[in-house]
């Protein structure tokens, strides 16, 4: 590099001017604001860490998309991380231990070795939230629900969501006996809807007849409501597990109507985003004009376990810069203290609405979850009463 361009940045890295910086702040304080009303609490996490640690549990998606260096006073490999999540899930397990749910965000920096959507940033600045200890239906819809939550505090309209499941190819993959390689092909074809090489590679698999028209009909599987019943019918013979997936996906997208009606649903049973670490439902937002998505997440349950604890997890994540760029900032929300019942009550999503509009914390119970409201800061308890949601102390 000469001195007329020693100014340049290596490709897929960039830097924020004032006119940038000041918009992005904003947004960065409103949004992590919003998530403490809604009971998140934030976690900062090392940029570089021992390699081990840092890709841990995660699969080999995310080891291609580290930066190794050697430590000049170990002479261990160290990485930078090119995710959060996985260091969110290490700080659950491990230091904080908690019995009851735990809802963590967080901010930073992630250094990537290739663009990987999000604007085609190697160097996003991620933001995101975890919630932790709790395997169902409610606390999947409420990550969404904060999803979808920061898209409007962002100023992004004309949102609509992709919901599929990594479980259903896993059980197939698993049912047709596919070795790594094979399985790992397949994978690829079916993110790019690629039908005839799809079919080329099921003909030299060596498949029963049904076991190959199942996997081959995954590739169809997209589009309005109507892909549920069209997924039953299709995967028929596939195994348990597969029928357990696609209830499930129809129990989020139940709920998800509910609480966020106007909210459009797109279903994609081929789509499997964080393949090699998620478990079970994936997600993820569009809005016009973008061909990559603007924010993601799903579920993956069993990445704890590496650090001395299985506990359920669920989040998401989004590049703060992508939001900025497509957006504007509207609002700067607060904190508070309040237990809310996880019933879908319209009355009780009013109460909470207006309650963290006047910067109140309001966390939803889940059901069945352990330990104390206290350990999650509670003081207060919605209660009906007469008819209507009053505050009660706890």
């Amino acid at each position: 590099m000469n001195r007329n361009n020693s100014w340049l940045l290596p490709e897929g890295i960039d830097e924020l001017l004032p006119a940038q910086a000041r918009p992005l702040e904003r947004l960065r304080r409103a949004l992590l604001d919003t998530y403490t009303t809604w009971g998140y609490q934030m976690v900062v996490t090392p940029f570089i860490e021992f390699l081990e640690s840092l890709l841990t549990g995660t699969g080999r998606d995310l080891d291609l998309q580290t930066f190794k260096l050697t430590d000049q006073v170990s002479g261990r490999l160290l990485g930078v991380r090119a995710d959060i999540t996985p260091q969110a899930a290490r700080i659950d397990a491990h230091r904080l231990r908690h019995e009851a749910p735990t809802r963590l965000c967080y901010i930073g920096s992630v250094l990537r070795t290739r663009a990987d959507g999000f604007s085609g940033s190697r160097s996003p600045l991620q933001i995101g939230a975890e919630l932790y200890g709790h395997a169902g239906v409610e606390s999947d819809v409420e990550i969404v629900c904060l999803m979808m939550e920061t898209l409007r505090v962002a100023g992004l309209d004309d949102i609509y969501l992709d919901l599929g499941h990594v479980g259903i190819f896993r059980a197939l993959a698993e049912a047709a006996c596919l070795d790594a390689g094979q399985e790992a092909d397949l994978f690829e074809a079916l993110q790019r809807k690629a039908a005839a090489e799809i079919g080329e590679l099921l003909d030299g698999f060596g498949l029963s007849q049904d076991m190959r028209r199942m996997l081959s009909a995954l590739v169809e599987l997209n589009g309005d409501e109507e892909v549920l019943p069209r997924a039953r019918e299709l995967l028929a013979g596939a195994p348990p597990a597969v029928a357990a997936a696609i209830d499930y996906v129809e129990a989020v997208a139940t709920q998800l109507k509910q609480v966020l009606p106007e909210l459009p649903v797109h279903f994609d049973l081929a789509e499997l985003r964080a393949y090699h670490y998620q478990t079970g439902v994936v997600f993820a937002a569009f809005v016009p004009g973008e061909g990559q998505e603007v924010a993601r997440g799903g579920r993956y349950d069993h990445i704890g376990e590496v650090f001395g604890r299985a506990r359920p997890a669920t989040g998401f994540s989004a590049d703060l810069k992508t939001l900025m760029r497509l957006g504007s900032t509207r609002r700067e929300p607060l904190a508070g203290a309040v237990l809310a019942p996880s019933e879908l009550d319209p009355g009780l999503m009013r109460k909470i609405a207006e309650l963290r509009a006047g910067g109140t914390v309001v966390i939803r119970a889940l059901p069945g979850q352990a330990g104390d409201p206290a350990q999650m800061g509670c003081a207060h308890r919605l209660e009906k009463q007469g008819g209507q949601w009053d505050l009660v102390p706890l």
